[in-house]
């Protein structure tokens, strides 16, 4: 019997549903509650804010609240994602008044929580992941961008950021009143975004290694958007990797440089066009066999072959690597060199200090003396000045004590003979006016 095409389509989509596993270390907002009741954090993950913490509730970090301005809040898995084939689904939402801005940004990066933290994509300085960027870019109304680095790029001082952009699409997010969806899938084959349901980027060139940890950020401006995070489920096909709650942090981060086999870590690196690639450090490495599996001096002869060719890439790494050290350290020797000729210089300036020393101490001695001088002089102007007026009071005291013996007894006969003579003359006066007139 032949079965619907819809029918054929919806056993299809059972299959692959049921090949989906939950990464519970890695996600939170799957249940009732984010956080268990009577508590103020998530389980396996992390709050960062500056100046404030984010705001945690039941269902939904606020990692920007609608007031104040300027704010920034992000929350991290403690635990790395141990998958090569994953699906991350995040749940956000965006409300503010009208011409408010702020972005959101979704992690993916090798020591997020101390590498980026709670900055945003033009804040972070050098990591090594991926991040997704939703903003207001270029007046759009709404966009997302996505990022790569390899630890080589200081996204904090390069010249233009959204330059660096490799994928983005358009879709409105703020004011929605309803959370929005953004889906990201990994796996050997591509890598592909989906925002509400509608594909937005994919390339088959982006390969992510395992070990990086999952982060949410966001960012608010003077006039600020309020970011809500309702959700992050990780899901794998993989059951073998998948954590378990009896595992602790130890078991399954890997250890420093290298993973639970030994084996170094794969870092991310750029090929053409600014798509992203898996190098590893130690490929064409040949696995170990058993000597009674090469049975016959042909198969030793190519086993012994293929090593030597393995040794000799291997060798040509350690030259490649040796030279670029050598180049790296010429370069930054001749830098230590200039520095060191800036400081030489500097420290030449700092020989022309005892000159000065030495004449500041003339100068003081001068000083001295001067004052020591200056004071003679002036103690000897002060008893020749004592001595002189002394002299002349004297003198000039006993100047008017010889003058004034008699001189009071000469103005009291000067002054009666005035009168005298004053009243001698108003007598005559009156008299010849007095006396009768002759005419002729």
């Amino acid at each position: 019997m032949r079965l619907p095409s819809s029918f054929a389509a919806l056993v299809v989509g059972l299959a692959q549903a049921q090949a989906q596993y939950l990464v519970n270390e890695l996600s939170f907002g799957y249940g009732s509650r984010i956080s268990p009741e009577g508590t103020q954090s998530i389980p396996n993950f992390s709050l960062q804010g500056r100046p404030n913490l984010p705001e945690l509730l039941s269902n939904k970090v606020i990692l920007t609240p609608v007031a104040p301005g300027n704010q920034r809040g992000a929350v991290w898995a403690d635990r790395p994602l141990q998958h090569q084939s994953w699906i991350a689904d995040v749940e956000f939402r965006a409300n503010g008044p009208e011409r408010a801005g702020g972005n959101f940004n979704i992690w993916l990066v090798r020591d997020g929580a101390h590498a980026i933290g709670s900055s945003s994509i033009y804040t972070a300085g050098r990591f090594e992941g991926l991040a997704l960027v939703v903003d207001q870019y270029s007046g759009s109304g709404g966009m997302m961008r996505g990022f790569l680095n390899d630890g080589t790029i200081d996204f904090k001082s390069h010249h233009n950021v959204d330059s660096l952009s490799f994928g983005h699409c358009r879709f409105a997010y703020r004011n929605l009143g309803r959370p929005t969806q953004i889906k990201l899938r990994h796996n050997e084959h591509k890598f592909s975004v989906e925002v509400a349901g509608r594909p937005c980027f994919e390339s088959d060139k982006i390969r992510l290694p395992s070990g990086y940890n999952f982060g949410i950020s966001a960012a608010s401006a003077d006039n600020p958007d309020s970011f809500e995070v309702f959700k992050l489920v990780v899901l794998t096909e993989n059951t073998h990797e998948n954590y378990g709650s009896h595992h602790d942090a130890a078991a399954a981060a890997p250890p420093a440089g290298g993973d639970a086999n030994n084996n170094k870590q794969q870092r991310m690196t750029f090929g053409r066009g600014g798509q992203a690639v898996v190098e590893d450090p130690y490929d064409n490495v040949i696995p170990d066999q058993d000597a009674d599996q090469i049975t016959s001096s042909k198969a030793q002869f190519a086993d012994l072959h293929t090593r030597l060719q393995n040794i000799n890439h291997h060798l040509s790494n350690i030259f490649r690597v040796y030279s670029q050290g050598l180049g790296t350290g010429e370069q930054r020797h001749e830098e230590v060199s200039i520095m060191l000729g800036e400081l030489k210089g500097m420290l030449s300036r700092l020989d022309k200090l005892d000159a000065l020393e030495h004449r500041l101490g003339d100068i003081e001695r001068e000083m001295r003396s001067m004052r020591s001088e200056l004071s003679g002089r002036l103690r000897d102007s002060e008893n020749a000045i004592k001595y002189h007026v002394s002299d002349k009071h004297e003198t000039l005291a006993d100047h008017v004590k010889t003058h004034t013996k008699q001189g009071h007894t000469k103005l009291i006969l000067v002054v009666l003979c005035g009168n005298a003579l004053l009243v001698g003359a108003y007598m005559f006066y009156k008299r010849k006016r007095a006396s009768p007139k002759k005419y002729l």
